[in-house]
């Protein structure tokens, strides 16, 4: 109870049960005033009423006539609360139910208030009055007035209602701030036993669900989602690990092995002019591997977009494409181009390039025989990147996993590359707001990425009039 106590769910509820009583308890008072006031209101208007009756019975009778009346309605009670009294200029009474003229205080003009006894089977009770005083001819008074007996009777019950109403609010609100504080406590008790579990190191812990579809399960499913999220990157990043001491060992083996053994032979000035050409091409490919982690890094981290200016698109794909028609015509490829014109973008024309040119490397590389197809296009609000081959393809269940770092279908890992160009072309899509994904050919692949366009009037004019 200690603990529920200190909690902010409680406390929460404490202030909301705090404002829904004085809500509760204003609402109460104003009833309870309203009624009293309407109570009053409503014996003064019968008070009036009868003073006004009895004005023109003095009217048409004179004081015999009224003294009769008096008379008459003081020895027949109206429900035990009517009082009347006549008196002379010298205040003695003539007629009426009241033994003398009452010691009152005034409320208002003509009217009084005053204590009265009342008889009833029980004996005396004392209570209150109010009355009108009428001044008749020859300083003659008529008081009428009501005793609020039953008024203040009707008050009490209404005060005792209204008080056993708001304790019931009261329990009722703070039995139903405990159940919700104990209600929000255990959800929030489930999430710290979670991730307790998951600092031990337990990955595979999740955040149970209600499937109420409330605010505790839209963040527990954000959570889990987080976590799975999590768990994948980890297993992503082992992945990355091994593959990153499998693709680094082999050429360092080799680099070792290979100046290991031109040491050990005759010294000869040409084999180790071979040895050395040979060692830096392992190491430009061990350079060109962190290179391309470096750029991925980059592109991932935003770091790049201080260089991002309007560049053409199409010029930059149209420069690649020159730049791979020897290789495409040394496999015996057509390396076809379908460019429209004038795509302007806003981004880093270097990585747009090393996107593109991994794009082409990758369908040279696989493609077998055939034609591999470069398109850039102009497309609503966006532009699109397009490279189509004739080559086996990638299975539709592991097109999303190419994408990762070092993922490679071949699991020999014999073929040339690194296993970083997708992951590139993804990041520096995403760095400028589109994505890369790939489908299938029919036969062969499509390796597609998406950019938004720009304003075509910031390129240079002279490439807009290319």
């Amino acid at each position: 109870m200690t603990r529920l106590l200190r909690t902010n769910a409680f406390r929460l509820a404490a202030l909301y049960l705090a404002l829904f009583a004085a809500s509760v308890l204003a609402l109460l008072a104003f009833i309870y005033f309203s009624t009293a006031d309407f109570i009053e209101r409503q014996t003064e208007t019968t008070i009036d009423a009868e003073i006004t009756g009895l004005r023109e019975e003095y009217a048409d009778r004179g004081l015999a006539g009224l003294l009769e009346i008096i008379h008459s309605r003081s020895t027949t009670p109206h429900g035990g609360s009517a009082l009347y009294l006549i008196t002379d200029p010298a205040l003695q009474p003539i007629a009426g139910n009241l033994n003398a003229w009452p010691r009152a205080r005034q409320i208002r003009p003509g009217w009084i208030s005053f204590p009265v006894d009342i008889k009833t089977r029980d004996g005396p009770v004392s209570s209150t009055a109010i009355a009108s005083v009428f001044v008749l001819h020859d300083g003659f008074r008529l008081l009428v007035g009501r005793d609020l007996r039953d008024a203040s009777a009707f008050r009490g019950r209404i005060t005792r209602t209204l008080a056993w109403a708001a304790l019931l609010t009261v329990a009722l609100g703070v039995a139903g701030g405990l159940f919700m504080t104990r209600h929000m406590l255990r959800r929030v008790e489930a999430v710290n036993r979670t991730s307790e579990r998951i600092i031990r190191g337990d990955l595979t812990q999740r955040v149970p669900l209600t499937g109420s579809g409330d605010e505790f399960d839209q963040l527990a499913g954000n959570l889990n989602a987080m976590l799975d999220r999590i768990e994948r990157l980890m297993l992503g990043m082992r992945q990355v690990a091994d593959n990153i001491a499998h693709d680094l060992r082999t050429p360092l083996s080799r680099l070792r092995a290979r100046l290991e053994v031109t040491l050990l032979e005759r010294p000869d000035a040409a084999r180790y002019g071979e040895a050395l050409r040979e060692t830096i091409a392992e190491a430009d490919h061990l350079l060109a591997t962190f290179n391309a982690l470096l750029s991925i890094a980059e592109a991932e981290a935003g770091s790049r977009r201080e260089t991002m200016a309007v560049v053409d698109l199409a010029e930059v794909a149209r420069s690649v494409a020159e730049l791979y028609e020897p290789v495409a015509d040394d496999k015996g490829l057509a390396l076809a181009v379908e460019i429209d014109p004038g795509i302007a973008v806003h981004g880093d024309r270097h990585l747009l390039s090393q996107a593109i040119a991994n794009l082409l490397d990758n369908a040279l590389k696989y493609a077998p025989d055939g034609r591999v197809t470069l398109r850039a296009r102009r497309l609503v609000g966006m532009a699109r990147i397009e490279v189509a081959d004739s080559g086996p393809g990638v299975p539709a269940d592991r097109r999303e996993a190419v994408f990762d770092r070092f993922v490679r279908l071949e699991s020999s890992r014999s073929t040339p590359g690194n296993g970083l160009g997708l992951s590139l072309v993804r990041a520096v899509a995403r760095l400028h707001g589109g994505d890369a994904w790939l489908e299938d050919n029919e036969p062969g692949l499509r390796a597609l990425f998406t950019l938004p366009l720009a304003d075509s009037r910031a390129l240079p004019a002279t490439r807009n009039a290319a």
